[in-house]
């Protein structure tokens, strides 16, 4: 082989190594967190105040919010809100009680599970989150149901 067909060769294989390589690299970034889909601590903090305010208006549920006092429920919209952001993926530690512990001796009953989701579901759409991310949430919130109801 010649000097100028080894070059043209050593030219190609190099080319063909930063294209390959080029390309590798300009693949599409990884997909947004849940977190960052549903709007971050803001997004979620601002569903969290919709539900709360919908299981307080909520004659199936609203027994158990009566006559709580404002700590209290700024206390409650926080751990929320902690909880939210933890679970889809976002900077916040939710370190409060498990679910189990919380709900202890409250026996809640399906049909007040079926007010809390319908209360939630409906924050998400006043809040216009999209229909996956609603799915996904109401996911993460029907994981806990055994941990909720019947407790």
């Amino acid at each position: 082989m010649t000097g100028a067909r080894m070059r043209g060769s050593v030219l190609a294989v190099v080319f063909t190594a930063l294209t390959v390589g080029g390309c590798a690299a300009m693949q599409a970034a990884p997909e947004p967190t849940l977190y960052t889909r549903v709007g971050g601590r803001e997004g979620i903090a601002l569903v969290v105040d919709d539900f709360v305010n919908n299981l307080v208006r909520d004659a199936r549920v609203n027994a158990r919010f009566k006559g709580m006092p404002p700590p209290a429920v700024f206390k409650l919209k926080s751990s929320l809100s902690d909880q939210i952001c933890d679970a889809t993926g976002g900077p916040c530690a939710y370190v409060g009680r498990d679910m189990k512990t919380v709900h202890k001796g409250m026996k809640v009953s399906d049909g007040e599970w079926n007010a809390t989701v319908e209360s939630f579901a409906k924050a998400l759409d006043t809040r216009k989150v999209g229909a996956r991310e609603k799915g996904e949430l109401l996911g993460v919130l029907g994981s806990m149901k055994a941990d909720i109801v019947g407790q």
